[in-house]
């Protein structure tokens, strides 16, 4: 795919949705970071529906500690792996609290750091909390990168490396949001709806659908 196709196709996404964001709740950098460790394997829609009552009385790891693991796996309890979840966000809160004076850091290494912390939620921090222009690549983003030929590769590191490569800079601070938006939405797993895309005549995956 040459560079002209892909300012095209980030230009008709930014014109769709000039100002994408995640579909998770959260009010601040830490709630973000707890709903986006408990989202992994689980939907947004079901992490929201668990975190409302929950970030309603916890906004801080201090707060999250004086609720204890055992009463935030209550919390969670519909959402897959809760009991690592809550171990790992309560071992988080203790490092924030310990180390960064409560506050979550803006630095990829200090995120990786935290329990249940890996690349993929260590991006989604930065680029959602702190404005930095990275791109989390998740299942969604995998898949639309590799079928639109946006940024093809046989691995998350390896369509992320090519998405910050190729992605041109007036977009890579939405980039993450318009893809995955676009994946779950569009270009879905099964049956992608080819014939209600937007970016359909600069897409090149050869398998299109009439739907």
């Amino acid at each position: 795919m040459n560079k002209q196709k892909r300012i095209e196709i980030f230009t008709r996404l930014r014109n769709e949705n000039p100002h994408p964001t995640t579909e998770l709740g959260y009010s601040n950098p830490f709630q973000l970071l707890v709903a986006v460790t408990l989202s992994a394997q689980s939907t947004d829609v079901g992490v929201n529906k668990a975190t409302r009552a929950l970030f309603k009385k916890v906004r801080t790891p201090q707060a999250m500690l004086k609720l204890g693991e055992a009463n935030l796996r209550e919390h969670i309890k519909t959402i897959g792996l809760y009991n690592n979840k809550a171990r790992n966000v309560i071992a988080a809160c203790q490092i924030l609290v310990e180390q960064h004076q409560g506050k979550v850091p803006d630095q990829r290494a200090a995120l990786e750091a935290l329990p249940g912390v890996g690349r993929k939620t260590a991006n989604v921090i930065l680029n959602t909390a702190f404005g930095q222009p990275t791109i989390a690549v998740d299942t969604h983003i995998f898949r639309v990168s590799n079928r639109t030929g946006v940024a093809p590769g046989k691995n998350v590191v390896e369509v992320e490396n090519r998405l910050l490569k190729f992605v041109p800079d007036e977009f890579k601070q939405d980039a993450h949001h318009w893809l995955i938006l676009h994946g779950r939405y569009t270009c879905v797993a099964r049956t992608p709806r080819c014939g209600s895309c937007i970016i359909e005549d600069l897409c090149e995956y050869r398998h299109k659908t009439e739907t």
